[in-house]
């Protein structure tokens, strides 16, 4: 078989960019070129995703690798050749490249089956709203089956390029987005006595869910308060505003600190729709649970990096972006860890980011590596 050019196939990608749920072309593409490596089963998950199995000769241990392959509503600035072809889209995440790094390693399976044991490889859509990992769950191929190892990985740019960065315990925190709709009644700007304007109420439940906060990443009990969307009223210069809502993003290093969190800042809401005899409606939504890394599976990423020779960074405290990877780590014993991607890369959901494709070797390796300790 020759091998493929993954740096073209990564690019193909960043050219044609979907947002989640609607990866169609992605889907089709990564399809193709799975069944051309031949697995023992290749399944359709949460519409738009895959599972790739490769079985051993004997009964053993099934390890699942995660990877996934939505964009984000992000307008592209760079000018190179493969710049995203789709205005207001492109991939500023790097799940382009992660994609592509897991495509690499079907093409290992394909003449590398595990003696014992299966290997999923599951491309997942619909990350970074946080719907993807809960709807693969949902599936019923995982009603029928156990996992006994999963892992996955994220590109860190600012990190040394090819760096490997774990954590024990919490790696991503605990994040969710409530979403606050006041409703009152309209009147005329003259006479706001008359009406019931939500200014006050926006304000205050705002100031008093800032005063929860507590941003300090080295403290177990983190919260990050972040206002993100308000709107109230319209542009009528007559007319006191009648209704307006408030969206904040919460997140903690825990489930449970982040319900106390959501709690508290509900109870404020209430209380000043009340006060101000308004309506009031709250919805949740792009929730994501907290990856919790296993000891043991974080040292088999531990040994992998020894075995590969690559420079391995202990972080003290969990990055604070959301990942629902922690649905998979809930549920089974696993790890995500993160791979360097340059100290002058880009950030992550940056106008101006792109995936360093000289990472996808590197990718392959480790998790080739972490198949032969596991299986």
């Amino acid at each position: 078989m020759t091998p493929t050019d993954w740096k073209e196939f990564r690019q193909d990608l960043h050219r044609h960019p979907e947002l989640s749920r609607k990866e169609k072309r992605t889907h089709q593409k990564i399809e193709d070129k799975l069944r051309s490596f031949r697995p023992d089963e290749l399944i359709t998950v949460a519409k738009t995703g895959l599972i790739a199995i490769f079985k051993g000769k004997e009964e053993g241990d099934r390890i699942m690798l995660r990877t996934d392959m939505d964009a984000l509503p992000i307008q592209e600035v760079n000018t190179f050749d493969h710049r995203s072809q789709k205005d207001g889209v492109s991939h500023k995440c790097g799940h382009d490249g992660h994609a592509t790094i897991m495509l690499a390693v079907a093409e290992w399976l394909s003449e590398n089956r595990p003696e014992k044991g299966e290997v999923w490889l599951l491309f997942q859509p619909a990350e970074e709203i946080g719907w993807g990992a809960a709807a693969v769950l949902a599936e019923e191929v995982f009603r029928k089956v156990e996992i006994d190892h999963v892992f996955a990985l994220h590109n860190i740019p600012g990190a040394p390029m090819h760096q490997l960065i774990v954590k024990d315990g919490a790696f991503t925190p605990s994040v969710t987005s409530p979403l606050l709709f006041f409703k009152g009644r309209t009147s005329h700007a003259a006479e706001p006595e008359k009406g019931n304007n939500p200014a006050e109420a926006i304000a205050q439940t705002l100031e008093q869910s800032l005063s929860l906060a507590l941003n300090d990443p080295t403290s177990e009990n983190m919260v990050v308060v972040t206002p993100v969307y308000m709107q109230m009223g319209e542009k009528a210069y007559g007319t006191s505003a009648g209704e307006g809502e408030l969206h904040l993003t919460v997140r903690t290093w825990s489930n449970e600190l982040l319900q106390d969190a959501c709690a508290k800042i509900e109870k404020v809401a209430k209380e000043k729709a009340e006060d101000h005899k308004l309506g009031l409606e709250i919805r949740y939504t792009e929730s994501f649970a907290g990856n919790e890394n296993d000891p043991v599976s974080v040292e088999k990423v531990r040994t992998t990096a020894r075995i590969l020779g690559l420079d391995l960074y202990e972080k003290p405290e969990p990055f604070k972006w959301g990942e629902d990877f922690g649905l998979f780590t809930q549920r089974f014993r696993g790890c995500m860890f993160g791979l360097g991607s340059g100290r002058d890369t880009p950030a992550l959901h940056n106008p101006d980011y792109d995936f360093p494709d000289e990472l996808i070797p590197t990718g392959r390796d480790l998790f080739k590596t972490l198949i032969q300790q596991c299986l």
